[in-house]
């Protein structure tokens, strides 16, 4: 009767013990998904609070972007027109501006800025190293399906940055790609002409800029290049002054009249009389090269199309 009765006892024991093995994973399985989505809440910024802090970018969408720290905080992000966007520069030197569609998934930035009344911060700088925007081009059409998985699976922010090394571990062996960021795809062109000596657009140079600009408005992440050129009558000096006032005007025109934000236009550019397309010996040929080209472009990194006609902007 002794034994019957330890032999019970053993076995309640035994039951409980593994009951109380189990009951972790249990409710582990249960909070997972509710600690997931506190995680990928975005962080509110106080109304006016100063932050600068570095992370990667996780998702983009018109004028705003989110970023997530190494904490695994998410921020909004907000570009204006008075954003900075630059690379870090070396030594003794600035580095290089761009435009604000270069900021891809998956590049690592540093954020200055501001917080706004939604909560968001609202950019003054943006930096990041020339080596990680080429890990970002290069990793662009990976990062669809680690995103993917961060859905089903929490804390998938560490995997974002193992991608983004080893896409920089990979650099020299895709050299077809990273070399060339500064080539760009030509989405659309117009080349207006001028009367000799002046900077005011005619009626027919309106008319091709308004076609033009209908064409941008249905354009996504594009950049603008607008490129002023001269005859060769008159002196050096007075042919670039002409050329850099020809090249503003286009952008006056586009900006007031089709309110393009300033930041889709890359830096004007006047040549003066230097990059001429025909005779400048000849009448026809002059009226040719008195001229302002106008592009809108895609980073090559940022869209593939068999369509387009690549250009290089290297000097």
């Amino acid at each position: 009767m002794r034994t019957n009765e330890n032999s019970r006892l053993h076995k309640l024991i035994c039951g409980l013990a593994l009951l109380l093995a189990i009951t972790p994973l249990v409710y582990g399985q249960v909070t997972t998904p509710q600690t997931t989505a506190v995680e990928r809440n975005i962080q509110s910024i106080p109304n006016g609070a100063k932050l600068k802090f570095k992370g990667v970018v996780i998702a983009r969408e018109g004028e705003t972007f989110r970023i997530r720290d190494r904490n695994r905080t998410d921020y909004q992000v907000l570009i204006t027109d008075r954003t900075s966007v630059k690379a870090n520069g070396g030594f003794l030197r600035s580095g290089k501006k761009y435009p604000v569609t270069e900021i891809l998934r998956g590049l690592i930035v540093e954020v200055e800025g501001r917080g706004d009344s939604q909560g968001q911060l609202v950019a003054d700088k943006i930096r990041f190293d020339e080596s990680d925007m080429r890990a970002a081009i290069t990793s662009d059409t990976r990062v669809t399906p680690v995103e993917e998985n961060q859905q089903r699976i929490a804390g998938q922010m560490d995997e974002l940055y193992a991608v983004a090394a080893e896409a920089r571990n990979e650099a020299t062996a895709a050299n077809t790609r990273i070399n060339d960021l500064d080539e760009y795809d030509v989405q659309e062109q117009a080349a207006v002409t001028f009367r000799v000596n002046s900077a005011v657009l005619s009626p027919e140079a309106k008319q091709q800029l308004d076609e033009f600009a209908a064409k941008a408005a249905t354009a996504k992440a594009y950049s603008i290049e607008v490129a002023g050129h001269t005859d060769s009558t008159g002196s050096e000096a007075k042919n670039f002054r002409l050329s850099r006032a020809r090249a503003d005007a286009v952008i006056q025109y586009l900006a007031v009249n089709h309110k393009i934000p300033l930041r889709r236009f890359v830096t004007p550019m006047g040549y003066g009389k230097t990059a001429a397309v025909a005779d400048n010996t000849t009448a026809a040929g002059r009226a040719q090269n008195r001229r302002v080209e106008v592009k809108m472009m895609l980073n090559r990194g940022m869209s593939q199309s068999p369509k387009s006609t690549p250009v290089s902007n290297k000097p």
